[in-house]
């Protein structure tokens, strides 16, 4: 199945929760990557395939969701590199500059790095939607120290505007044992919620 949309939908009521990912894979063929909770006691739902259907599916979430529906994304066109990367499928060796952009929402954080790989010359390092983060979210870039300071300009144009950007920071030249601890998962996470290839809330690691 072509994966060119990614959407979220996030709710606050878990069984209404379910109810919504029920109706949303019923109405299309689409592909969950993720339906779970985060902080602070919310119901988050990703999923992603052809723009059409992904259409479809949110519609559904919307029009069932009601006055539950606290948040919602939908990128039509989105950079082939952020689904890999929810699923854990990312790599990175002796990056020249890293860049580390955090925001307050699991959807601006989406956004932001939909716009920040589109605008620059940068690879993404991953992308984390975890429990643990009190509904914030961030991702990590990596290339030329120009390129990712343009990247993080492209994420700042996004998130500043609706006041969604919780910190960015630019780290040139990272050390070798830096690098390999790069979105590891937590060190005191139980078995079932460290991270896994294909576990999109815990992120890929580096």
């Amino acid at each position: 199945m072509a994966l060119d949309a990614l959407a979220m939908v996030e709710l606050d009521s878990i069984a209404r929760g379910y109810r919504v990912v029920d109706a949303m894979v019923k109405r299309a063929p689409i592909t969950l990557l993720e339906a779970n909770l985060v902080e602070p006691g919310r119901y988050l739902v990703l999923f992603a395939g052809g723009v059409a259907e992904v259409e479809e599916s949110m519609d559904a979430a919307v029009e069932l969701a009601e006055d539950h529906l606290l948040d919602r994304l939908l990128l039509p066109l989105v950079h082939p590199d952020i689904v890999p990367a929810l699923r854990g499928h990312t790599v990175v060796r002796d990056p020249d500059t890293i860049g580390v952009i955090e925001t307050r929402t699991v959807s601006s954080a989406l956004g932001a790095c939909d716009r920040a790989l589109k605008d620059a010359d940068v690879g993404l390092c991953g992308l984390r939607v975890a429990t643990g983060l009190g509904g914030k979210a961030f991702f990590v870039v990596h290339g030329l120290q120009h390129d990712v300071e343009a990247s993080i300009e492209a994420a700042l144009g996004v998130l500043k505007p609706g006041g969604q950007l919780h910190s960015a920071e630019l780290i040139p030249r990272p050390h070798p044992e830096f690098v390999a601890v790069l979105l590891r998962p937590a060190p005191f996470a139980t078995p079932t919620t460290r991270a896994t290839p294909t576990a999109p809330f815990a992120g890929g690691e580096g």
